[in-house]
């Protein structure tokens, strides 16, 4: 009897990939209405950092500076574990995401410092709306980091056991698209909300 040859395995969706980039489009959106909300309430509070800024506010500029040169290290890490992956040289993409992770734990801990000498509570607001915005667009930028930082680590797992090939690296792509949406982000809050005051 003769037989045909088994059919060629179907081609997976790319579903992590496409989930990562809506959650990206999705939190640029997010992103793009704090800072608008942030800029309109300054506004509406005539505009300058003297009015905006409670008194005795010290925004401190060298760490908020090295939030955003750590996100582009991040991104420069992130993409050279693709390239290592790519390459099959798995110890840099195993060196390349710890530091990647490494990268992202500063970023946090340079935004808990900015929130600890800024010695501004949220409850302190006495009509002045400067914290909740500040506390609002840091804060969500800062579980967007965490998330980072997670998604980082639970990619170094699924490396290290076999499930990112050379010719599938997915996961990783994905990974490195989720970094520059957070130097993106990163970057607009920096400006907006350390920079412009």
């Amino acid at each position: 009897m003769i037989a045909l040859p088994p059919a060629p395995a179907p081609v997976r969706p790319r579903m992590l990939m496409i989930g990562t980039a809506l959650v990206c489009a999705a939190g640029s959106m997010l992103f793009a209405g704090l800072l608008a909300m942030y800029l309109k309430a300054r506004n509406d509070l005539g505009g300058t950092t003297a009015k905006w800024l409670p008194s005795g506010a010290k925004i401190p500029g060298i760490a908020t500076n090295i939030m955003v040169i750590g996100m582009i290290g991040a991104v420069v890490l992130v993409s050279w574990a693709v390239y290592a992956l790519r390459q099959g040289a798995r110890s840099d993409t195993y060196i390349a995401l710890a530091l990647t992770a490494v990268f992202g734990v500063a970023v946090v801990n340079a935004q808990i410092y900015v929130w600890h000498e800024m010695k501004i509570g949220i409850s302190q607001t006495q009509g002045q709306p400067f914290p909740l915005f500040f506390y609002v667009a840091t804060g969500t930028l800062f579980a967007a980091i965490v998330t980072g930082v997670v998604f980082t680590l639970v990619m170094t797992f699924r490396t290290a056991g076999g499930r990112s090939a050379p010719k599938d690296g997915e996961g990783l792509s994905a990974l490195t698209l989720y970094w520059y949406f957070l130097t993106a982000a990163t970057t607009a809050t920096w400006f907006v909300v350390y920079v412009n005051k």
